[in-house]
């Protein structure tokens, strides 16, 4: 099975290296990994021209100004190959050698959507409290909206088979991504398992990029498409 993997990057260029030189390592040997730099302006975007180079399976895409993470998913599913896909973060918050936990209920055609969850894993650290409980109450309004039982639906790690997310049709440019993704996988009627991860938080400081404005983008985007026209359409299937 072949792995899509996209990395959408902001102004990364302190990570974005180690986090490339990772997933190079890391199975299934049969992968390709796509870049959507996303109008940086650090630096980001010289070393992955240093990297395209240097990395055969390894396809870089540049935006000229910022569209958000959503936006920049939007674009690496354009060039998508795999039988599979999943989005890792350009930041160490998540180790690509996490990847193979979600990969194997795939393989094994034991799911079709596998999350990964960072409150599952107990040795976890909770990170900053605010963040937390973001984390925590965003999937508490996921599983109050569509009577489910997601423990970290703002998961970066969302692996998917290729028949299902082409069957999403993204419109979220920003982290309200999260939301969409989950709540249309969901209307689909396609079932999500979770499987622990490791996760290492960092804080604004050290450049993590949502904040408390996106959570309220993610409770209205759950909203409109549990009782939108989305949602109506899709109980009518």
């Amino acid at each position: 099975m072949k792995l899509t993997v996209i990395v959408p990057a902001y102004n990364e260029s302190a990570t974005i290296e180690k986090v490339l030189t990772r997933l190079v390592t890391v199975k299934p040997e049969q992968k390709e990994i796509i870049v959507v730099d996303d109008g940086s302006t650090d630096g980001t975007r010289q070393i992955l021209n240093k990297l395209a180079d240097s990395i055969s399976n390894l396809k870089v895409v540049f935006h000229e100004k910022n569209r958000g993470k959503g936006g920049a998913i939007k674009t690496g599913l354009s060039y998508m190959t795999g039988d599979a896909v999943v989005i890792q973060d350009a930041d160490l918050e998540y180790d690509p050698a996490e990847l193979i936990k979600l990969l194997k209920p795939i393989e094994e055609n034991r799911a079709r959507v596998v999350y990964g969850s960072r409150l599952l894993e107990k040795s976890n650290s909770k990170g900053s409290i605010a963040f937390y409980i973001g984390r925590y109450s965003i999937s508490y309004v996921v599983n109050l909206l569509f009577g489910t039982h997601i423990t970290d639906a703002y998961t970066c790690y969302k692996m998917f088979k290729k028949s299902v997310i082409k069957n999403i049709d993204i419109t979220s440019n920003g982290f309200e991504l999260e939301a969409e993704l989950t709540a249309k996988t969901i209307l689909m009627g396609e079932k999500i398992m979770e499987v622990p991860i490791k996760y290492y938080p960092r804080t604004i400081n050290e450049g993590k990029k949502i904040n408390w404005r996106d959570w309220f983008k993610g409770v209205k985007a759950l909203i409109k498409y549990r009782f939108g026209e989305y949602g109506k359409k899709e109980e009518k299937k």
